[in-house]
């Protein structure tokens, strides 16, 4: 993301589409974003599911595999990028828990940022909890991990976007390369990775660097310089040795004296198009964000947000608008603490064109971020990395698209894989008081998958012994008769990996009750 005032992360501690159903947040402002590979047939004539194989492009809009348009609608889990070389909140979290979430929310793509330290040989991941989650990562170098992490994503229906985002976990770089990781190095690891998911059409393209800015240009001619000839550069290697992947080349800074968001500069596109040697493999990215980064003369525009259209036509809008190329925002984001921000998000996700009225002709987009320690816009996920901002999440309703179908994604040796022989559902529960004060009580219900099989689904009972009712309750809905409670799972947190754990929490009326027990049931 934009970087010139950004907090430090929080980073070692540690397509006919129809919409989900969703609100528009309460005082929010009123709303204004390889060769493609034919459905496998029997003698059985099937509709292929949307999102099947790979993905191309047919002026703006991607299309997969048999035809159909799809929408990307995803979210950016970090931390590949970083010191640590792995996504973030494996320490708190299993990473299949992390990714059911993601798509139960509405997410259809996750984009995971990473640096080239990650291929250096034997590099190894930080800060992962192995104590009862993320077994299977045990011994596992970074790269492995980001293997388990393509494989669930297949079998949940996600498809995954790589993107180079640092040369190195010290910082992003203006340019594609440095003294330290020369341009070679660069295409060399890109080409790697093309190489690595060949055949896996769950990782459906890479996003060739991360925010091109000042002095990077675009179409000045100069090579060390000029974004768009290294885009295509990069973008034929990797096509070289996987065809069928999608190409995304962000814009840059700067271009003929206009200054924007860095990469979210794409106004060089109409008279300097990228090249690519495959036709149907070129997405143009930009990014965009709120005050909560930096200040924009465009925020204190007396019409402000009614000018925001004609901004984002500008810079990267136009490129949609004129079928030129499909547009992703890669990034977006904002803490959502002010009126002015409140109102930039509203005014963008109608920009970006609701998928109910539009489908898939639209922008496509991920947000920023999943995590909640981005220092400057804070995440889906709060900062116990299970709870969902819901009101964050409510703004991104009107332009979610449904997933696709479940693959079946490599990494047969993963022991939690779906399907294993002898997997089965099983959960278990633990009932505590956090507080009470006589006349009510709070209290907290911890649900484990005691199984070796994931769970889509819990439930848990217990029975009061007095007069006890509730109240309220969060992370789950709940039915009482009598004294015996039922709470079901919310949305967000009913898939739970083997030997993951997710709470309910409750207020309940009068205190003084002595603690019951609870079962709980895999649905």
């Amino acid at each position: 993301m934009f970087r010139s005032l950004r907090r430090a992360l929080c980073v070692t501690v540690a397509a006919f589409l129809l919409p989900l159903a969703g609100v528009q947040p309460a005082g929010a402002a009123e709303p204004g974003d390889g060769t493609a590979r034919a459905a496998a047939g029997t003698a059985t004539t099937r509709a292929a599911a949307a999102g099947e194989g790979y993905w191309h492009t047919s002026g703006r809009r991607i299309l997969d595999a048999s035809g159909q348009p799809v929408r990307i609608a995803g979210i950016n889990w970090f931390g590949f990028e970083t010191d640590v070389r792995v996504a973030h909140g494996l320490w708190a979290r299993d990473y299949k828990g992390m990714l059911d979430q993601i798509k139960s929310l509405g997410y259809n793509t996750v984009r995971v940022p990473y640096s080239d330290d990650i291929l250096k040989p034997g590099a190894l991941p930080g800060s992962i909890n192995h104590d009862g989650i993320n077994t299977d990562l045990r011994g596992l170098t970074s790269l492995q991990v980001l293997d388990r992490i393509v494989a669930h994503a297949g079998r949940a229906g996600l498809k995954v976007v790589l993107d180079r985002h640092r040369p190195d976990a010290a910082a992003q770089s203006a340019l594609w390369y440095t003294d330290a990781v020369p341009e070679s190095t660069w295409i060399t690891n890109l080409k790697a990775l093309a190489t690595r998911y060949r055949g896996d059409s769950t990782v459906i393209g890479i996003d060739l660097h991360n925010e091109p800015r000042d002095p990077a240009c675009w179409g000045c001619g100069d090579t060390a310089r000029d974004w768009r000839l290294a885009a295509e550069r990069a973008g034929n290697a990797v096509l070289s040795v996987n065809p069928e992947l999608l190409v995304f080349v962000e814009g840059v800074q700067s271009h003929n004296g206009v200054n924007g968001w860095w990469g979210g500069n794409l106004m060089g596109v109409a008279e300097h198009p990228v090249r690519l040697d495959v036709p149907g493999r070129l997405v143009y990215s930009a990014h965009d964000y709120a005050t909560s980064v930096a200040q924009q003369p465009w925020f204190n525009d007396p019409s402000f947000p009614a000018n925001m259209p004609g901004v984002w036509d500008k810079y990267w809008g136009h490129v949609f608008k004129q079928n030129i190329a499909p547009v992703w925002l890669g990034e977006f984001g904002t803490t959502l603490q002010s009126g002015v921000d409140q109102r930039w998000l509203s005014a963008l996700v109608s920009y970006l064109r609701s998928t109910s009225q539009h489908g898939a002709d639209s922008f496509h987009w991920t947000f920023w971020s999943w995590n909640p320690n981005s220092g400057d816009t804070g995440g889906i996920l709060k900062d116990d990395w299970t709870t969902v901002d819901t009101v964050k999440d409510g703004y991104l309703a009107d332009i979610k698209a449904l997933g696709f179908a479940a693959g079946d994604s490599g990494d047969p040796g993963d022991p939690g894989d779906p399907g294993d022989p002898g997997d089965t559902a099983e959960c278990a529960a633990a009932y505590t008081v956090s507080s009470d004060w006589g006349g009510g009580f709070n209290a907290d219900v911890k649900v484990t998958n005691t199984g070796t099989a994931p769970l889509t689904s819990w439930k848990v009972t217990w029975t009061w012994s007095g007069a006890q009712r509730v109240t309220s309750m969060w992370n789950a809905s709940y039915t009482q008769s009598g004294a015996t409670v039922t709470a079901v799972n919310a949305g967000h947190n009913g898939a739970l990996a083997a030997g993951a754990s997710t709470s309910l929490g409750f207020g309940g009326a009068p205190g003084g009750g002595s603690v019951p027990s609870v079962s709980c049931t895999a649905t």
